[in-house]
C-alpha cells in the first residue's frame, strides 16, 4: 500500500468517477486506474463497484476510506509541523465550529488571534457538531469547537469544556400567542406546537428530539432540513416556532426561555484528536480560544444565557 495510492482511492471515492478524480490529482485516467487495482490485489478485496459507468463503494471500500483520509491528513500534519519548527510566523489550522457560533462568539476570538498571529492560515468548516466530530475523528479538521447537552468523553478525542449555554425558543415578534409565549415554559408545552427544525448532524436538533421523546410525545415539524440562517429566516416569516442557542436568538424574535428544571442547555467543548500531537499552530488556536473564553472582561460582556466554564486566567 502506497501513500500515492491512498490520494487516489480517496479522490475516486469522493468525485465517484475515475476521469475526474484523475483531473483533480493531476495524473492520466490510465495510471490512475492501474493504482487502484494495484491497491486492491494488495488488499485483496475489491475497492469500488463498476456497473455501466457507475462508481460506488464496496463495503471494503467503505471501511478503507476514513482511515485514508485519516493517513492523508496525518500526513500532511506532518509536514505542516516540520516547517513551524524555526518560528511561529506560518503554520494552518483547520477549524470546525457550529453556525451558531460562527455568526455569534467565533468572529472576535479569530480576529484577535489573526491581529497576533498574522502569518499563520486559518480554515473555517461550518456545520453541525456531529458532522465536525466525524471530520475531525477522520484527520479532516485540526480543531473544532463541538456542542451537546453535557460534557462527555468522546472516542478518540480530548475535549476542553469552554461554555454552557442556554437553549431558547424563538418564534416572530407579531406571531399569534400560544403555548410558547410565556415567560418561562417546560418541554411538555412543545407539545403540538409547529417547529422549525434544523437538519440532522445538529446538536439542538438532538437535544429537542429527545427532549420532546421523553416527555411522551413526538415534535410538530411545520418543516425540517434548513441550516442556521435558513431557520431564523423562517422563523421570522412566521413559518413556526424554533429551538435555537441564546448566542443567534438576538432581539429580532420573540424569545422564551425555558424552566431551569427542562434541562434545555448545551456545552460548547473545544476539541482535538487525542492521538495526534497538534502542531504549534494549533496549540496557539487552542490557547487564544480558552484565554478568550477565560478573560474577565470578556465574561461580563457574553450573551444572557451563556456562562464561561473555563478558570479565569487573570
Amino acid at each position: 500500500m502506497q501513500f500515492q495510492q491512498l490520494a487516489y482511492f480517496v479522490a475516486v471515492a469522493e468525485h465517484r468517477h475515475f476521469t475526474r478524480a484523475a483531473e483533480q490529482v493531476r495524473v492520466a485516467q490510465p495510471s490512475l486506474s492501474q493504482q487502484i487495482r494495484a491497491l486492491e490485489h494488495d488488499l485483496g478485496a475489491p475497492l469500488f463497484h463498476r456497473i455501466r459507468g457507475n462508481v460506488s463503494l464496496t463495503e471494503a471500500g467503505e471501511t478503507l476510506l476514513p482511515i485514508a483520509r485519516r493517513i492523508l491528513a496525518d500526513t500532511e500534519t506532518a509536514r505542516l509541523a516540520i516547517r513551524e519548527l524555526d518560528e511561529l510566523d506560518r503554520g494552518r489550522v483547520r477549524l470546525g465550529a457550529p453556525p451558531s457560533l460562527c455568526t455569534g462568539l467565533l468572529p472576535a476570538m479569530l480576529a484577535a488571534f489573526r491581529r497576533r498571529y498574522p502569518g499563520i492560515q486559518l480554515e473555517l468548516h461550518e456545520s453541525g457538531s456531529g458532522d465536525l466530530r466525524q471530520r475531525l475523528t477522520e484527520g479532516a479538521l485540526d480543531l473544532a469547537l463541538l456542542a451537546g447537552a453535557r460534557t462527555t468523553a468522546e472516542a478518540g478525542l480530548a475535549a476542553t469544556p469552554l461554555l454552557l449555554e442556554e437553549l431558547v425558543v424563538i418564534s416572530a415578534p407579531d406571531a399569534a400567542p400560544g403555548p410558547v409565549a410565556g415567560e418561562r415554559l417546560g418541554i411538555g408545552d412543545l407539545a403540538g406546537v409547529p417547529l422549525v427544525m434544523f437538519r440532522r448532524g445538529y446538536d439542538v436538533r438532538e437535544a429537542t428530539v429527545n427532549a420532546c421523546r421523553a416527555a411522551g410525545f413526538e415534535p410538530s415539524f411545520a418543516i425540517e432540513g434548513g441550516e442556521m440562517d435558513a431557520v431564523l429566516e423562517l422563523v421570522r416569516a412566521g413559518v413556526g416556532a424554533a429551538v435555537v442557542p441564546s448566542t443567534v436568538a438576538g432581539d429580532r424574535f420573540r424569545r422564551t426561555r425555558f424552566t431551569p428544571e427542562a434541562g434545555m442547555t448545551r456545552v460548547v467543548q473545544l476539541a482535538h484528536r487525542a492521538d495526534v500531537e497538534p502542531t504549534r499552530a494549533v496549540r496557539a488556536l487552542r490557547s487564544a480560544i480558552a484565554g478568550f473564553v477565560a478573560d474577565p472582561a470578556r465574561r461580563a460582556s457574553l450573551p444572557p444565557g451563556i456562562e464561561s466554564l473555563v478558570d479565569d486566567v487573570s
